[in-house]
């Protein structure tokens, strides 16, 4: 996948816990770190949005139309 080069400006205690990390050799490089962290930052976001949109939901609501019409299907199904 192609990279894009950006510039960004952190806390001077964020940089330094991201060199820590660099010298312990937990990441190769500050970029690396960096990246890591935007993308499980970005998955938690999208993991408690589909938890909100989730929590939208009304359980009856969706039992009932998982269910609608099984009854006369179950009079269709042929028996094994």
């Amino acid at each position: 996948m192609p990279k894009l080069k950006i510039a960004i400006t952190l806390d001077d205690t964020i940089v330094g816990r991201i060199d820590s990390l660099v010298r312990q050799r937990a990441y190769p490089n500050r970029s690396q770190a960096i990246e890591e962290a935007v993308r499980e930052k970005l998955v938690r976001l999208e993991r408690s949005r589909l938890a909100r949109e989730l929590s939208k939901l009304d359980p009856e609501f969706e039992r009932s139309l998982a269910e609608e019409g099984l009854s006369q299907d179950q009079v269709e199904w042929p028996e094994y």
